[in-house]
């Protein structure tokens, strides 16, 4: 006999429909899995044998095989436990076949029955929205996550006997609902404030500026001058995440199993590496590519503290997805394309002791350490950050201060209305914010007047600033513009740009 149940693979963030295809003949007793099958999914005739067992049902004692189409797609996980399952029992007659046409089915089996939580719940869910089925069978505990989408009934089960009585119409399970809109509004609050920083005034404007322009930052300063602080508080300052940008950072982190129990990522995501981490866990890869930390930042934050520490490999695989705000990693299976839209905050001791140009300690580097080690970061890489800032050390009076400062909801009001005025200005084209602006949008866009031109070109002479400092000026001038409410970059606002250019003077 044979039956066929359906299923789901992950390509990079999006589902693909998989028929699990059971065949159940006369013949010695054989278990045989074709169709690409990676480890996990060879070991499922173990698991699945047991687990029919120990639910109550008969395993049968025949020659079993289980084709998993499309053939030439490697399928790996142990989602495929549950339709292989239900797919043996519909091939014997056991379980009725008419409703497995109408639903997915996922889900990793224990020895006794119960049903384990798999990732990609929600691709997959929108995978069998866009398939025109009916509804998907999951883990009870990916229900909340999977019914996010909307337009298909989401089956929650625990156990292998429920989702049988489930298809064979003797009971029926009620579909999970979420109220999306509360969802979002619960997850989209920020447990840190820029309220909690003392000091550093100058350091929280440049942090403004680059969330309303989305410029990349880089903060130079000596150890305990609050770099890390001041970046992990970034994402409560930029602008509200949509529902749009919120389901995509969530199918990131479903994919790479991240979740954590969570339904829904609807605050801005932040991810430090380490410095030891490799291109692969930067950017993606393995076998099997999976999503690295640029793309777990989809829609956020990606900080590299101690950035002349990376090693210069890592750091170069940066630049196709700061530029192209994807990453595309080809394999000999094929090539796999990650969102990451970014935005980069790097930190950085001015020096290998970390002091130089502090006022309170000496620094202990000889000119030629000091020029090595600004040395590891790669002109390429610098050319695609747009504020460098100095951060200085806190003094006392500052930090024994107990008035809270300016919280983040505030600052993000601004930075919501600056970002207001650049999708105006870009309407109908794909431009969301200054720091996306070509050559020719700053052409058209960041025009001065003659006051202006006379600034910036004494700027560029007698602070030695170098040529990629030009147009960065001009983008950040434009987004400072654009905070103050006015349409013309004037002289302030290039007064203001030129300070964010602290490694760029010669």
């Amino acid at each position: 006999m044979l039956a066929t149940v359906l299923s789901g693979a992950l390509v990079g963030i999006d589902g693909l429909l998989v028929d699990v295809e059971v065949d159940v003949a006369f013949g010695l007793p054989q278990f045989t899995t074709v169709g690409l099958p990676e480890g996990a999914v060879r070991e499922s005739k173990d698991r699945v044998r047991s687990a029919i067992k120990n639910s109550g049902y008969e395993f049968p004692a025949r020659r079993i095989t289980v084709n998993l189409a499309p053939a030439d797609l490697k399928k790996e996980g142990s989602a495929y436990d549950l339709p292989i399952a239900l797919g043996i029992l519909a091939a014997e007659g056991t379980l009725a076949k008419e409703r497995l046409s109408e639903y997915a089915l996922l889900g990793e089996l224990s020895l006794d029955g119960r049903i384990k939580p798999v990732h990609g719940a929600l691709p997959l869910a929108v995978m069998a929205r866009e398939r025109g089925l009916k509804g998907l069978l999951v883990p009870a505990e990916n229900a909340a996550e999977a019914a996010v989408v909307e337009g298909i009934d989401i089956i929650g089960i625990a156990t292998l006997s429920e989702a049988f009585v489930f298809l064979n119409g003797e009971q029926p399970i009620a579909p999970t609902r979420v109220d999306l809109d509360a969802m979002f509004a619960t997850h989209s609050r920020y447990e840190i404030d820029f309220s909690d920083v003392k000091g550093q005034e100058h350091v929280k404007r440049a942090l403004e500026v680059a969330a309303a322009g989305g410029h990349n930052v880089l903060l130079v300063g000596p150890p305990g001058a609050g770099k890390t602080m001041l970046a992990r508080r970034l994402p409560s300052i930029l602008p509200n995440m949509t529902l749009a940008e919120s389901i995509e950072a969530t199918k990131v982190h479903s994919v790479a199993g991240l979740m954590d129990g969570q339904a829904l990522i609807a605050t801005r995501p932040f991810r430090s590496p380490h410095h030891t981490i490799s291109d692969a866990g930067l950017i993606g890869g393995g076998a099997m590519p999976k999503p690295g930390e640029v793309s777990l930042a989809h829609h956020g934050v990606l900080f590299l503290d101690e950035l002349p520490e990376f090693r210069k490999n890592v750091l170069e695989v940066l630049r196709q997805p700061l530029e192209d705000a994807k990453v595309t990693i080809s394999r000999a299976i094929g090539s796999i394309t990650y969102p990451a839209s970014i935005m980069l905050v790097c930190a950085m001791n001015p020096c290998l002791c970390g002091f130089f140009g502090d006022p309170q300690h000496e620094c202990a580097c000889a000119p030629q350490q000091i020029q090595r080690y600004r040395a590891k970061i790669s002109g390429p890489l610098l050319d695609r950050i747009d504020i460098q800032i100095e951060v200085p050390a806190v003094k006392y009076k500052e930090l024994s201060q107990h008035i809270p400062g300016e919280d983040s909801a505030a600052i993000r009001t601004r930075v919501n209305q600056a970002r207001e005025v650049q999708l105006s200005r870009f309407q109908g084209r794909a431009l969301f914010c200054n720091a996306q602006m070509s050559s020719r949008d700053i052409r058209k866009f960041c025009q001065l007047e003659a006051a202006g031109e006379k600034l910036l070109e004494s700027a560029m002479s007698r602070l030695g600033l170098s040529a990629r400092a030009y147009t960065r000026i001009l983008k950040v001038a434009r987004t400072i513009a654009d905070l103050a409410g006015e349409d013309k970059v004037g002289g302030p606002h290039l007064a203001e740009a030129i300070q964010y250019r602290a490694l760029d003077r010669k």
